[in-house]
């Protein structure tokens, strides 16, 4: 696939329009947006599980990172204008079980033509909930729990590795494993399977991440914090047990992000996560998934 005018492709027997592939999306590197359709359409078989019929919202940046101006970045929920037919789109109520709240029709993704076309789209960020939907929109109810550490001034991603451990250490107290994800920005997200004997014994996911939180601000108040005001942040992590409401949603494991580098939210392995911890990069990140398979397989 050659940078050039725009294109039509077929992807898996759907007719995919590619505009601008030479288009330079990440200034700082010269990455394009070929070589971001390029990650999309390589990295698909282990996304791919993580969207599955999980509504998809969107952060796009039509020019590149960094650019300014009226539409230079924007947040999308709605299916855009020139969808193609062939895209799978439900309209849902934007928090599940809350009828009264605003319908929106999401687009959800189910194959490679999918990616591309959002990658072409310069969809650089996808954005999913911790629930899924059934074929006709019904609301499955909630599959995994998220916590997110987020690094204050002054702290950074070797503080979010200590953070991690003493997350993980109290979800598997409660016989939850966790996935760590480093965020492709500041800090981390881990991940942990919700099943129905979860639900059965801790209640709902954001009641029980505001509890851990408020209890691990308790037990390390010079490391953590829960309450998200910034002024008691500095030098802290934040344990965002928020992105666990039913409206919220959280960057999708293996997606890019709209930063000034070109970095994936990537799951990683346990023993990764200490003081030398960084973000990996698109090349990176498909370069491991060669050789150590997809670590969030557990929550596919």
């Amino acid at each position: 696939m050659s940078p050039g005018d725009a294109q039509v492709v077929d992807v898996g027997g759907r007719p995919v329009r590619l505009t601008h592939l030479d288009r330079v999306i990440y200034p700082a590197t010269g990455t394009t947006k070929a070589e971001v359709v390029d990650y999309y359409a390589r990295i698909a078989h282990v996304l791919l599980p993580q969207l599955r019929d999980r509504p998809v919202s969107r952060k796009r940046f039509p020019q590149g990172v960094g650019a300014t101006g009226p539409g230079a970045t924007f947040f999308e929920k709605n299916v855009p204008g020139g969808a193609p037919t062939w895209v799978r789109r439900q309209t849902i109520p934007a928090e599940p079980e809350d009828e009264g709240s605003t319908r929106i029709e999401f687009p959800f993704v189910d194959d490679v033509a999918g990616l591309v076309w959002l990658a072409n789209l310069s969809a650089l960020e996808l954005h999913t909930p911790q629930w899924r939907v059934g074929p006709r929109g019904a609301f499955k109810g909630v599959d995994r729990l998220v916590v997110d550490l987020d690094p204050g001034t002054g702290a950074g991603l070797a503080e979010c590795a200590s953070v991690a451990h003493l997350v993980a250490e109290r979800l598997g107290d409660d016989g939850l494993d966790t996935v760590p994800v480093t965020s492709g920005s500041k800090g981390m997200q881990l991940y942990a399977p919700w099943p129905a004997r979860a639900a059965r014994a801790h209640g709902s996911t954001r009641d029980y991440a505001k509890a851990l939180a408020e209890q691990l601000a308790r037990d390390h108040r010079r490391l953590v914090v829960s309450d998200m005001k910034k002024t008691l942040r500095s030098g802290k992590v934040l344990v965002d047990w928020s992105q666990n409401h039913l409206a919220k949603t959280t960057v999708t494991p293996y997606s890019l992000r709209g930063r000034e580098l070109p970095r994936v939210a990537a799951p990683r392995a346990w023993a990764e996560v200490g003081d030398d911890l960084e973000q990996l990069s698109p090349w990176e990140v498909l370069e491991r998934v060669d050789s150590v398979g997809d670590l969030m397989a557990a929550l596919r």
